[in-house]
């Protein structure tokens, strides 16, 4: 079992992955003591340098560092997040279940498929700027030959053909 994060702990997301952003998201809404820093990745500002880890190294898994300093990638990752919610039954037992010897290493074997993969899943597009970051009130998706513009602050769908 990793260390316990001290917090608040940045999570690095790809911002442009659309299912990266809504499960970074789903994170952010749940955290009301400020626990969570969410840092997208794919943004033109973000600098990876000051991390000493390389930008093809934070897009290929989900990496969380902890105020002390101390890295979490992949699934340890989402432990050190699920760590921000010591109040709920749900994350405390996938914690206790993600780390279990037989567990661990196949939760590991599977992240890593769903790494390889996720550059081909759909990606957010722009909103008003380079990224569409999370938390805003309006944001792209395209899925097939369809945009869909997604509005947070309504909850509704409305779908737009595709720009050609």
């Amino acid at each position: 079992m990793p260390a316990k994060p001290v917090f608040p702990i940045k999570i690095f997301y790809d911002g442009s992955c659309s299912v990266c952003a809504t499960e970074i998201e789903h994170y952010l809404r749940k955290d009301h003591g400020g626990k969570l820093e969410a840092v997208d990745i794919s943004s033109s500002s973000f600098d990876p340098e000051p991390f000493n880890i390389p930008l093809s190294t934070f897009m290929f898994e989900l990496h969380a560092i902890s105020s002390s300093g101390q890295i979490y990638r992949g699934v340890e990752a989402f432990w050190a997040i699920w760590q921000a919610f010591p109040s709920s039954t749900v994350y405390g037992i996938m914690g206790t279940i993600i780390n279990m010897p037989v567990v661990n290493p196949i939760a590991r074997l599977l992240y890593r498929g769903f790494a390889r993969i996720r550059p081909y899943l759909p990606k957010r597009h722009e909103c008003d700027s380079e990224t569409c970051k999370i938390g805003r009130k309006q944001c792209r998706i395209q899925l097939g030959g369809t945009m869909i513009d997604l509005l947070r602050k309504r909850r509704s769908i409305r779908k737009f053909t595709a720009e050609k």
